[in-house]
């Protein structure tokens, strides 16, 4: 019996900032005889390497206007991603204007957070706040009943290998599983957007605080054996528990965490070699020496440096 839930992709929306992957990726879904539609650069990419592409201004019969700020932004594009397969109203209402249906869309967006860390002026910073991307992010994972979502590289492998197990068309779980990703990845993005501009102001305590943090790993347990943990980064480079490596050893468990962080933490604050030695959160040994074996045995006998 057919899947009711499988979509076909007949037609797909490519706009990438990161390129990795891209022309295979395209390659694949021309395969399957989708039909490309693609904006700016991407379209240029792909045409280089040899693909049939529509480019965008020729789906909304206007231009790209504003330096690339507007070219997405248009019923013709928005219309063909948010349309309910299965109401006829909303089928009747992209016909009667001239909207295909668009089934995937694939987008990855301005590389913000790259163009903060590099050191760039403000007006630059600003000119990498993506808008036209995040609203096609969202309208595809609104309507994922009926369209997939690509914001990464390293989904494209997946999308392919349900695409070739489904004679080109994707499952519900697949789609649901993207638009959560999708969500998510939209809400990081606008979260390193307002935490630049708190900075800008200066504003130690804003009145939202919002932190966007991505999984590193699952800890063993939490701080007792019986509760589950979780170890999330914020991506900050600085030095610390975050961006150590583990060398050797089982996995981790919080209450390890907690204590390698709280020990790193005291020994940061010297500015000579210097031993912490800590059990459950609390210092119960800790010395500074002229090198770190003699602080390892002042620390060890709990002698005051």
């Amino acid at each position: 019996m057919p899947d009711a839930n499988l979509r076909p992709v007949k037609r797909a929306l490519i706009s990438v900032s990161d390129k990795s992957g891209l022309v295979a990726f395209a390659q694949a879904l021309a395969k399957h005889g989708v039909k490309l539609v693609s904006t700016g650069g991407t379209a240029k990419t792909l045409i280089e390497a040899g693909l049939a592409v529509e480019e965008v201004a020729s789906v909304t019969q206007f231009p790209e206007m504003l330096d690339g700020r507007v070219k997405t932004l248009h019923p013709a594009v928005h219309g063909g991603i948010l349309a309910k397969r299965g109401d006829p109203s909303h089928m009747d209402a992209i016909r009667k204007h001239g909207i295909a249906p668009i089934d995937l869309v694939a987008v990855n967006l301005y590389p913000f957070a790259a163009t903060v860390a590099k050191g760039a002026p403000f007006d630059e910073c600003v000119e990498n706040i993506d808008i036209g991307g995040p609203s096609l992010i969202r309208a595809a994972a609104k309507n994922h009943a009926d369209v997939a979502v690509v914001t990464a590289p390293a989904d494209y492998d997946e999308v392919l290998q349900e695409m070739a197990a489904h004679h080109g068309a994707t499952g519900l779980d697949l789609r649901r599983r993207l638009a959560r990703a999708a969500f998510a990845r939209t809400a990081a993005y606008d979260s390193t957007v307002a935490q630049w501009f708190a900075r800008q102001a200066a504003e130690d305590f804003p009145e939202a605080l919002i932190i966007a943090a991505a999984l590193k790993e699952k800890l063993r347990y939490g701080e007792n054996p019986h509760q589950q943990a979780a170890f999330y980064v914020g991506g900050s480079p600085r030095p610390g528990v975050a961006t150590a490596k583990q060398l050797q050893g089982k996995e981790l468990s919080y209450n390890n965490l907690n204590d390698t962080d709280a020990a790193y933490e005291l020994a940061a604050e010297f500015s000579e070699p210097a031993l912490v030695i800590v059990k459950h959160a609390n210092p119960c040994g800790v010395a500074v020496a002229g090198n770190l074996r003699a602080a390892w045995d002042r620390a060890l006998a709990s002698k005051v440096a």
